[in-house]
């Protein structure tokens, strides 16, 4: 069994770290924002569910290849300058999907939406992770409480502005990523350029390391079913873009509870491999019960929603797990991660469109629930790194348990000082 890695409460943060993680909720909240207007999209535009599905395809393959360049970007103009990009880029490519009249073009400003996508995830971690108070965990975890609660908000404002318009919730998102980049350049104070300059082909070496490169695999297997049941099942439910915000809400409070509150736990009672272990075979049992009942909307509504539990868990366990599991700096890690990671959510929507055409509506969800079984076998060859990667985080979480207590008691010594003088 494994400790709780760090105690401090990973909410006490300088206003900096607030500004990314607003700027980060808003950036997540595009993930599911779209989701309860898929079949409106398919409706209005005469498209068939795979080239609707083509809008996650291309925003995430992209943000996959982009993240090979994040850190050459901003090892050049600096973390805020790159946060800042990606911010202007969301807004003009989400408004001019928003103005689009094609399916085409909207896939197409979706793949610039990607680009900008890429800049700011990447950099907006290794801002959090550096500037925040309370240790490693406890940053992961405020990043992940971000993600969490754009995830759950998303899809409920997606419904409600797509039920005006399809055009709605692209636009909503370009207003959104407006006020994020006013408090990003307003909050963020200017970062220094790093001293090294970073090739574009360190995160692809950085998956020379086995550790690391076992995470990704890992991670684009799980992709796969997590994208298969957010880019898919909306078709299947048969739900108007009312009901399906309603239904993805309670699916991202689930993602955000579990994220924040469940990972933890989870982690201090097994310990991350057995976590992961269990965590992924609950995952796979629930899509592979998402395949059986397709056909039943009450089931299959069920399922999805529990599934944001696995979902949250996953995130976080694994996003610690990532930055600690090699030698590899922490923005590099992130970046060679997210370009594995990223491939598999990409393709996982449209392939499940075809085989939805081509065979019947269960199958995505059989190959989902398979490639997260697959994900076991995969995790399993590294568990010997993932033990050194809970030594790692144990050792982070008792340094800044350290510094911490130490400035609660000069804190408390001063105040001590201040009544004395006044008495």
């Amino acid at each position: 069994m494994s400790s709780q890695p760090g105690a401090v409460s990973p909410f006490r943060q300088p206003k900096a770290v607030w500004a990314v993680a607003f700027a980060c909720v808003i950036s997540f909240m595009g993930i599911g924002l779209v989701d309860p207007i898929l079949p409106a999209l398919a409706s209005g535009l005469k498209a068939s569910p795979s080239q609707v599905t083509l809008l996650f395809t291309s925003y995430l393959v992209v943000t996959a290849v982009a993240m090979l360049f994040t850190g050459f970007v901003s090892s050049r103009i600096g973390a805020k300058r790159t946060l800042v990009a990606g911010l202007a880029i969301i807004v003009v490519f989400s408004a001019l999907a928003g103005a689009s009249g094609s399916i085409g073009g909207i896939v197409g400003f979706r793949a610039g939406w990607g680009l900008g996508n890429a800049l700011f995830i990447a950099t907006s971690l290794a801002v959090i992770v550096g500037s925040a108070s309370g240790g490693f965990a406890g940053a992961i975890i405020l990043y992940e409480t971000a993600l969490g609660i754009g995830i759950a908000i998303g899809p409920l404002l997606g419904g409600e502005l797509g039920g005006i318009s399809w055009r709605g919730p692209f636009f909503g998102v370009a207003v959104l990523m407006a006020i994020a980049l006013v408090a990003t350049v307003v909050l963020v104070a200017p970062t220094p350029k790093p001293q090294r300059k970073q090739s574009i082909v360190e995160p692809l070496k950085a998956l020379r390391h086995r550790g690391l490169l076992t995470m990704g695999l890992t991670a684009l297997l799980y992709n796969w079913g997590f994208f298969t049941v957010l880019g898919y099942a909306p078709f299947p439910m048969h739900l108007g873009t009312h009901q399906l915000g309603y239904v993805f809400t309670g699916w991202g409070v689930l993602v955000a509870f579990f994220a924040v509150f469940g990972a933890p736990w989870l982690q201090a009672k097994l310990g991350i491999a057995k976590a992961l272990y269990l965590n992924l075979a609950l995952f796979a049992l629930d899509i592979l019960a998402i395949a059986v009942y397709t056909d039943h909307k009450t089931g299959l509504i069920v399922a999805v929603i529990v599934s944001g539990a696995f979902i949250g868990i996953n995130n976080t366990i694994t996003t610690q797990a990532v930055m600690t599991v090699s030698p590899v700096e922490r923005p590099t890690a992130s970046a060679a991660y997210g370009f594995v990671r990223f491939i598999g959510g990409g393709l996982a929507p449209f392939a499940a469109g075809k085989l939805a055409e081509h065979y019947d509506v269960h199958v995505p969800f059989y190959l989902g629930a398979a490639a997260v079984a697959v994900a076991i076998g995969v995790l399993s060859t590294g568990h010997s790194l993932l033990a050194d990667a809970e030594r790692n985080q144990r050792a982070d979480a008792a340094s800044h348990g350290g510094e911490d207590a130490e400035e609660d008691r000069l804190t408390e010594q001063a105040e001590a000082e201040d009544v004395g003088s006044s008495s």
